[in-house]
């Protein structure tokens, strides 16, 4: 089988930690591991081929580094170029599985559900693929443990002859309310919709091509052009952009008579609020899940996270605390589905915090503004070894470096040098510049931006190791 990795979507529930530019599938939010990095992890044991990951363009480098760190081999990192939901970026892994000649049975995973039991959700996949061998489109319906109101559901039919457990699928049913829900659970009937599916390659294509044949032929356009690009596969804009966006649950799952599920109990979350969040973490006597420096007092079944400074909480129950190096979260346990409002004003302000976090991850490593006002601004720059900023030049600010850690190679117009720890120069506003970090070590520099504007979109960039046209 082929795993199909889905790391899309903003996450937008777990603000302010999860953000446009790096959402909450590249977040540590249960280990030290991301949640991306936690799904690589739970495909080993699998008898399973080179994953495939389809990721937002923005977040390719995230995806790529995280991969890497990982230790895991891909077979490419599918670019979408906007959003269109599920069922179309499935399709471009389908259709990207099957060029070869081969007809993979498809594993398709998102990138942000935690699943606590590994060797159930394994034997599942193992239970699902004799399916999806017998030309079968599989999902996984979760085993209900509460009646959830955020979840989709999905309603069994009739066992499915020869199979361990599996059952053809009545319906697809929309988030109840908690009536209705508590109702399904009574039922029995009822499983929670997890949005992991398990079928061929080829299947699938027929199934969508039969159901919404003009995803299908958008697609297959826009992967007939595919290039290389790096670790990247890039696909043809134009005819993704023409691309209906529709869910895979909508454009085939639901009109299909192939559809079966397969029941999971594995301790399965998609991590989609603080508060389901803390439902899954260890607590302590009082119920509270403490991350960073936290001191509680009289305080129950909370969820305090602290980032960057000292974070007190007193005489408060069933609270969401979360605080980072630009933002601060405080909410009921019972009103964190709201979060969502809040980033939507953010995003209508056009504010910065809703889409990046005051640490900004870069392909050559990370920088983080310590300091801003009109006419200045102060930055930590850290340089991965062996990377290199753009060549660039600016309009309307000169920069003062000044080396913490490691060694710079310094360019600027037509002299390189290198610069060690406490020594520093200045670029003039106007002047052809580069920095790289030519060492072993992480290059670590303060920046000191001034001028009559400082923005990130003051940038000619005259060439650029990784194919960038923005920062």
């Amino acid at each position: 089988m082929k795993p199909i990795i889905m790391a899309g979507g903003v996450g937008s529930r777990l603000w302010p930690k999860s953000r446009a530019a790096f959402p909450k599938q590249f977040l540590p939010l249960t280990n030290e591991h991301s949640m991306l990095q936690e799904t690589l992890c739970r495909l080993d044991g699998l008898d399973s081929e080179a994953p495939v990951f389809v990721c937002n363009e923005a977040h390719r480098f995230i995806v790529a580094e995280q991969v890497l760190q990982s230790g895991i081999e891909h077979d490419g990192i599918l670019l979408e170029p906007m959003g269109k939901n599920t069922a179309p970026a499935i399709a471009l892994a389908a259709l990207h599985a099957i060029q070869k000649g081969q007809d993979p049975v498809l594993l398709v995973l998102a990138a942000d559900h935690l699943i606590e039991n590994v060797t159930a959700f394994h034997q599942a996949i193992v239970n699902a693929e004799q399916l999806a061998l017998q030309d079968k489109l599989v999902t996984f319906g979760i085993v209900p443990s509460s009646p959830h109101t955020g979840y989709g559901y999905i309603r069994q039919g009739d066992p499915i002859t020869g199979s361990v457990e599996a059952f053809s699928v009545s319906e697809f049913v929309e988030k109840p309310d908690l009536e209705t829900a508590q109702a399904y659970l009574q039922d029995g009937g009822y499983l929670w919709n997890s949005g992991m599916f398990m079928f061929k390659a080829s299947r699938y294509l027929q199934e969508l091509q039969k159901f919404a044949p003009e995803i299908y032929q958008n697609c297959k356009a826009a992967i007939e052009s595919e290039q290389q690009d790096m670790d990247f596969v890039r696909i043809n804009i134009e005819s993704f952009s023409q691309c209906p966006s529709d869910s895979i649950d909508y454009a085939v799952m639901e009109k299909t008579d192939a559809a079966a599920v397969v029941p999971l109990d594995a301790g399965w979350s998609d991590v989609g609020s603080w508060s389901s969040l803390w439902e899954v973490l260890p607590k302590d006597a009082q119920g509270n899940v403490v991350r960073g420096d936290v001191i509680l007092e009289q305080v129950n079944n909370s969820y305090v996270n602290a980032e960057q400074r000292l974070v007190s909480v007193i005489g408060l129950d069933d609270v969401i605390v979360i605080e980072t190096k630009d933002a601060m979260l405080v909410a009921h346990k019972n009103s964190v589905q709201d979060i969502k409002k809040v980033v939507d004003k953010l995003k209508a302000a056009k504010r910065p915090e809703y889409e990046f976090h005051r640490e900004v991850f870069r392909p050559w490593g990370s920088y983080d503004s310590l300091d801003q006002a009109e006419r200045f601004q102060v930055k930590r720059i850290k340089v991965k070894p062996g990377e290199k900023l753009s060549l660039q030049m600016h309009h309307h600010r000169a920069e003062h470096w000044i080396v913490v850690t490691g060694t710079a190679r310094v360019s600027c117009d037509d002299k390189t040098f290198l610069l060690t720890e406490n020594e520093s120069t200045y670029i003039p506003i106007g002047t052809t510049h580069s920095l790289e970090n030519p060492g072993k070590i992480p290059l670590e520099l303060i920046e000191v931006q001034s001028g009559a504007y400082v923005g990130e979109d003051d940038i000619v960039r005259f060439s650029d190791r990784y194919g960038r046209v923005k920062n």
